[in-house]
C-alpha cells in the first residue's frame, strides 16, 4: 500500500496513493499506516483523494488507525469521492471523524493550531 506523508505547521497529512481500501490491502494499508503515525504531531490528516472505493475492512483499517493513534491524537479525514462519503454515512462513521471534502478545507479548518475550527469545511 503506497502512502505519502507531508509534514505542515502541526499536521501530518498522509495520502492515499491507491484507488481501494478493501479486503486485499486493508492489513497492508493497516501496517503501512502504524509505521507514519508512530511519530506524528498531535493532528493526522488522511488524505482519502484518490480512493474510489472503500469496503468494511477497509473501513475497519481506518479505524484501527485512529485507535493506534491513542488519546492524546487526532485523526480526520479529508478528500471524498461520492462512494466512499456515502460508506462513510451510511455506517455513521462520519460522526466518529472530523471529515472534510478536500485536503485544502481540512488544512483550513485546522489551521495552524491543529484543532478543528470548523469540522464541515
Amino acid at each position: 500500500m503506497e502512502l505519502s506523508v507531508q509534514n505542515e505547521k502541526r499536521l501530518r497529512i498522509i495520502s492515499v496513493q491507491s484507488t481501494r481500501i478493501d479486503a486485499a490491502v486493508a492489513v497492508r494499508f493497516k501496517d503501512a499506516m502504524r509505521a507514519r503515525i508512530a511519530d506524528a504531531p498531535e493532528q493526522v490528516v488522511l488524505d482519502l483523494t484518490q480512493v474510489e472505493f472503500i469496503d468494511s475492512s477497509g473501513l475497519g483499517a481506518i479505524v484501527a488507525t485512529m485507535k493506534a493513534l491513542g488519546a492524546h491524537h487526532k485523526m480526520a479525514l479529508a478528500g471524498f469521492t461520492p462512494m466512499v462519503e456515502r460508506v462513510f454515512h451510511l455506517t455513521r462513521m462520519d460522526t466518529v471523524f472530523d471529515m472534510f471534502p478536500t485536503l485544502d478545507a481540512a488544512k483550513a479548518a485546522l489551521g495552524a493550531s491543529g484543532h478543528v475550527q470548523n469540522s464541515r469545511g
